[in-house]
């Protein structure tokens, strides 16, 4: 649902103007999840110290035939007590996404930022749900920041997580 009227929402471009900028979420998916509680039950007896949690999030998109766009945020998290496991966590959270008046050379940092922030939320949310499901308190993953993931990865040279339609069918 969007706060715009209607008859503003669905006018077309007068006289050769480019449409606003706009990012529609059309729909949101898990697209995979996984939870491991290897030691279990003796991880949750707790133990000396917090454990140490590895954190490590990654962000794609890809370019469908119809015109939107595909993104999947992967957030995964690794907790060790010591040596011990005490458990991983794996998230792919997707979204198909509708952009207009974007340009070209900004439709990257659209796809791999903006699009991550709409998502964010709801898999933060089902990762504190999977952790408390599987016995240990919530597991609130801190804000990320999207724009920040992205400038690292372009520095590191990483290239575009980007992936173009099929060229047509053979």
């Amino acid at each position: 649902m969007t706060d715009t009227p209607p008859d503003i929402a669905n006018a077309q471009p007068q006289n050769g103007e480019t449409p606003q900028p706009g990012v529609r979420v059309l729909a949101q998916f898990i697209r995979d999840l996984s939870f491991e509680n290897p030691t279990a039950p003796e991880s949750l007896r707790g133990g000396v110290g917090q454990p140490n949690i590895d954190m490590n999030v990654e962000m794609s998109a890809r370019a469908r035939e119809d015109g939107l766009f595909e993104v999947d945020l992967k957030l995964s998290a690794k907790a060790v007590r010591g040596e011990e496991p005490v458990f991983v966590v794996e998230l792919v959270y997707a979204g198909l996404f509708q952009i207009e008046g974007v340009p070209a050379e900004d439709m990257e940092p659209v796809l791999l930022v903006e699009c991550p922030r709409f998502l964010f939320p709801f898999a933060r949310r089902m990762i504190a749900d999977v952790t408390a499901e599987g016995g240990f308190p919530p597991f609130m993953i801190d804000p990320i920041d999207f724009a920040g993931v992205y400038a690292a990865r372009k520095a590191q040279g990483a290239g575009s997580s980007i992936e173009s339609p099929p060229a047509g069918n053979a």
